[in-house]
């Protein structure tokens, strides 16, 4: 089904199919391919023993997993992500027929395979513009934002999509115990994944990582991922301020939203609000950001370079809205300084 998913598309070839992962590895070499879709489940030699020779061998080659939509497929997709898998898409479930679930295979992995092949293009141009000169202007220039230096930042809210595990891992690890200020996530992600997530980001941070649920009271030192299907918001509550979780419609084909998250926050903290947008495909984010510009809030975005898909920051980097734009690795020191 998938190799006639993408067969479809002109853009697109499939050079290669295996059966399990030793056929896969053999065929690399031979077919030379800018990216591998990868099962977990394979006799032989399944997902996670092939992603590992892949990286061991091929660490440029971009990878993404095709996962179950369960407990244990989620689990193990985020140790794929942890060893270097660039992303992943879900099996299609219950879909009614087989039309449903190719349009629902076509849907998710097409314009992941495009984003991500044209993210490594992005990424190999800068390297040559590095090489060619050192002069070269590799992030776009930002304006001078004129801002009151006795604002004090309250809250930091993060939206995030493709790449989005591993970048939440390398931001929120640097971040202390005594972080003085909550931190609200999204990152696109279906249902069960997000709370997998959560739970592997708290084993690898001195902050907390919760699933957020409605009634949750936010608080220094503790971060909330929106779950997975639901739209995540914050309200104050007389001295306190709470999440909230919704299913309304989805905004920019996403439930949760970057967007639906910002809005809230700038109403609840307006300039106290610093927004982070990291790697991603696609959009949202990008209004929330004028929210909080427009608010006197403070937005950093990840730069092209350390993105695996400069969509949702290049949006908000391109329109002007971002103070700075930053490598990942240089994201986690900015924050704590501002905050």
């Amino acid at each position: 089904m998938v190799s006639n998913v993408l067969s479809e598309d002109a853009a697109l070839e499939v050079v290669g199919v295996a059966a399990n992962g030793r056929i896969a590895l053999a065929k690399i070499p031979q077919f030379n391919p800018d990216i591998i879709i990868l099962d977990i489940e394979m006799p032989e030699m399944d997902g996670l023993e092939t992603l590992a020779v892949i990286q061991q061998n091929y660490p440029n080659l971009a990878v993404i997993m095709f996962s179950s939509l369960t407990e244990r497929g989620a689990t193990i997709t985020l140790d794929a992500l942890t060893l270097g898998a660039t992303d992943y898409v879900t099996k299609p479930v219950n879909m009614g027929s087989k039309e449903a679930a190719l349009q629902n295979i076509r849907s998710q992995i097409i314009p992941k395979i495009k984003a991500i092949y044209q993210g490594k293009k992005a990424r190999r141009q800068l390297e040559t513009d590095r090489a060619i000169s050192s002069k070269a202007t590799l992030i776009p220039p930002v304006a001078t934002i004129s801002r009151d230096s006795s604002q004090r930042v309250e809250i930091v809210a993060v939206g995030v999509s493709t790449g989005g595990p591993s970048a939440l891992t390398t931001l929120l690890s640097a971040f202390p115990a005594n972080f003085p200020v909550p931190v609200v996530i999204v990152q696109h992600m279906p249902p069960l994944f997000t709370k997998r997530l959560a739970e592997r980001l708290t084993q690898n941070s001195q902050i907390k990582v919760n699933e957020g649920f409605s009634g949750a009271i936010l608080a220094p030192g503790q971060a909330w991922i929106a779950p997975g299907d639901f739209h995540m918001i914050v309200e104050r509550k007389g001295t306190r301020v709470e999440i909230r979780i919704n299913q309304d419609t989805p905004e920019n084909f996403c439930r949760p939203a970057v967007d639906v998250l910002f809005r809230s926050v700038v109403k609840t903290y307006g300039a106290g609000t610093l927004g982070i947008v990291l790697t991603g495909m696609g959009q949202d984010g990008l209004q929330g950001c004028e929210c909080i510009r427009k608010a006197g809030g403070q937005i950093l975005v990840q730069d092209k370079a350390t993105s695996v898909v400069w969509g949702m920051p290049g949006m908000v980097a391109n329109a002007g809205l971002a103070d700075r734009v930053l490598p990942l690795h240089l994201l986690a020191g900015e924050i704590i300084s501002l905050v």
